[in-house]
């Protein structure tokens, strides 16, 4: 996919055996360039020749002739091709019909006549790029493949004289495939995302890292000992952060994580200071969710609640906290953001971070007393892509990175998804899931780990529907019982007539014969009613 060749002139051409496509020929490639016109490849015969090549800014050409004279089709895009991005050319020839397709602009096909030549014969080599003084190639092309066989550019380029195997620029055309800050780098044969500096893993970037807390587990990071500056008259020392973090701003902060919870109070994180600074999130026992400053200059810390639902309810929430100076904005889950601002007398610098604990905060020195209180029993849920600036203390913890050495671990900690956001499997039904959105259905990527949008609930199961699904079947199954018994009733008496006429009906001259042949008692009831009374 990525054998590729950089041609550094017009001139210069790479050049091959015969190509081989008497009665059909499929070619594919990708290139990018910048110049407006250029030959691809070329392969010529006595009269026959068949041949790709960039026209203009705009057009791609693919001509032929057989013996039949030359044919040409042209592909237009509505955009310029020469924008140094990758773009795709598929060209098909039989002795049916010819065809060209760019990107995935419409294809062009062209019917080959009733008569004349169908066999394609070339006799010279086959040369990607300019030959004979044409105007040739500038750019990259890769994976060329003619006929299904790959053609080797790369190798061809390290034996001529004036080329380059592979080509450079991967990341101007995929870089945005590195997704949450990963990096992208240019590679040989392609590129690779750097993820070191992420709260997330996997070839992109979009692989959740997280974990799950038992009771009365703790994860603490150590920021490195700050270099302090001397301060300013009714100012404060400004610090960096981490030195192996290129030292971020204490003037401004970002942090990102998901939660998933079923117990409150806890404290979901919390940073502290070799001051009195600190900052911490947590949930309060009524379940809403609480973010605590305290940079100095005021007697008490700064709250933000968030009253507006229940955070305990056991399903997956985004946090996303973002600091500049004394302005805060805040955005949970799908939710829209919402600012703040701290009081006028409150600092705006961070002062001397000393360490990020998780699930549990357990530090010497003195400790806001209402931490104190949700301290115990601590954290029991999951906690995923947790990521404060450019430092990820838990990936640090369960992946071997440059600053493991930072991290110290209370417990066991159990690497899992389940506080990943989206929701992989849901207990809810999509009418009380918050995740639950109907437009994500149609979307492209997974959320937040995918290109595009992705949908809430994957493979999940809806209890609603599991339910209806069970009580139609029952519906169904007792219809089905009712049929066959009335259906086996209907079978079983078919044909049965009864009747009361007496035997030896058919040999009696009548019907009142054969009742009295057939019946002894009639005679003496007739008898009896000849007799006559007097009284």
């Amino acid at each position: 996919y990525w054998n590729a060749a950089s041609f550094p002139n017009p001139s210069s051409y790479l050049h091959f055996s015969t190509f081989q496509g008497e009665t059909s020929a499929d070619i594919s490639f990708y290139f990018k360039t910048l110049i407006p016109r250029g030959v691809f490849l070329e392969n010529l015969g006595n009269t026959d020749f068949i041949k790709l090549e960039l026209k203009s800014a705009t057009e791609v050409s693919f001509s032929f002739d057989v013996g039949n004279g030359p044919v040409e089709i042209v592909v237009r895009s509505p955009s310029p091709l020469n924008d140094d991005q990758w773009h795709r050319v598929t060209a098909e020839r039989n002795v049916k019909q010819a065809s060209l397709q760019v990107d995935r602009l419409p294809q062009q096909i062209r019917k080959a006549p009733t008569e004349g030549h169908t066999r394609l014969e070339l006799y010279s080599q086959l040369f990607v790029g300019g030959a004979g003084g044409q105007q040739g190639f500038l750019g990259c092309i890769r994976s060329l493949r003619m006929n299904g066989v790959t053609l080797d550019l790369e190798e061809r380029a390290k034996v001529t004289s004036g080329f380059k195997s592979g080509c450079s620029g991967h990341c101007t055309s995929y870089g945005t495939n590195c997704e949450n800050g990963g990096k992208c780098i240019e590679k040989y044969h392609g590129y690779s995302c750097d993820c070191s500096n992420t709260a997330y893993d996997g070839t992109f970037c979009n692989k959740d890292v997280g974990a799950f807390f038992e009771e009365g587990m703790w994860l603490r990071y150590n920021f490195q000992a700050p270099a302090v500056s001397s301060k300013d008259s009714g100012g404060r020392a400004e610090n960096s952060l981490d030195q192996q973090h290129s030292g971020p701003d204490l003037a401004q902060e970002q942090i990102h994580f998901s939660f998933s919870t079923t117990r409150a109070p806890c404290i979901l994180l919390y940073v502290s200071s070799l001051t009195t600074d600190f900052l911490a999130v947590l949930v309060k026992p009524t379940g809403n969710l609480q973010i605590r400053y305290n940079l100095g200059g005021t007697r008490e810390p700064y709250n933000i609640d968030v009253d507006h639902r229940n955070m305990a309810n056991g399903q997956p929430h985004s946090v996303n906290i973002t600091r500049q100076e004394k302005t805060i904005i805040l955005k949970l889950d799908h939710y829209p953001s919402v600012t703040y601002h701290l009081p006028s007398s409150s600092d705006t610098l961070f002062n001397s971070p000393k360490s990020l604990f998780l699930g549990k905060v357990i530090e010497t020195g003195k400790i806001d007393q209402e931490i104190h209180k949700y301290n115990t029993p601590g954290f029991t849920g999951c906690l995923s892509r947790v990521q404060f600036n450019n430092i990820a203390p838990l990936k640090a913890a369960l992946r071997q990175t440059n600053t493991s050495a930072q991290v110290h671990i209370q417990g066991e900690l159990v690497e899992s998804n389940c506080g990943a956001s989206p929701l992989t499997l849901s207990p809810m039904s999509s009418a009380t899931d918050p995740w639950h959105l109907d437009h994500l259905d149609s979307a492209s990527a997974d959320f937040p780990y995918n290109p595009g949008q992705g949908q809430a609930i994957r493979n999940g199961v809806n209890r609603n529907s599991a339910i209806i699904g069970g009580v139609i079947a029952v519906v169904i199954f007792t219809i089905l019982c009712t049929l066959v018994f009335l259906i086996r009733y209907m079978f079983r008496h078919k044909g049965t007539y009864h009747t009361n006429e007496a035997k030896g009906a058919e040999s009696a001259e009548s019907a009142d014969a054969a009742i009295m042949n057939n019946d002894p008692n009639f005679t003496e009831t007739i008898d009896e009613s000849k007799k006559e009374w007097l009284i």
